[in-house]
């Protein structure tokens, strides 16, 4: 089974930057994408985007050109590198994973981006 473990939140000022890691632990072998996700308080789920394991990159329209997915195989972590965030970016970021046969794994605590105005 695999765990995916998010870090890296904060407080950040409008126009600042942060970047998010997933860590991942337990069946590597077993994940063929690597999925950022965010929900603030009263909203649906926001899928923001993915990299499979040949490292193809998708990115929602909400996120893209502003925020980057990353992977660094030999740490187990894919990254989220958010730029120009908007105080509207406040969110729980979540990564979760899908497996060869498309089934989604757990979902983790996340880790809370907090951009003031």
């Amino acid at each position: 089974q695999v765990q995916l473990v998010e870090s890296g939140g904060g407080l950040v000022q409008t126009g600042g930057s942060l970047r998010l890691s997933c860590v991942a632990s337990g069946n590597i072998a077993e994940i063929y994408i690597v999925a950022w996700y965010r929900q603030a308080p009263g909203k649906a789920r926001e899928w923001l985007g993915r990299i499979t394991d040949s490292d193809l990159i998708n990115y929602s329209d909400l996120v893209r050109g502003r925020f980057t997915i990353s992977r660094d195989n030999a740490k187990n972590t894919v990254y989220l590198q958010m730029n120009s965030l908007k105080p509207e970016d406040t969110s729980i970021y979540y990564c979760n994973h899908f497996d060869h046969g498309m089934r989604l794994g757990p979902w983790g605590q996340g880790t809370q981006v907090t951009v003031s105005a």
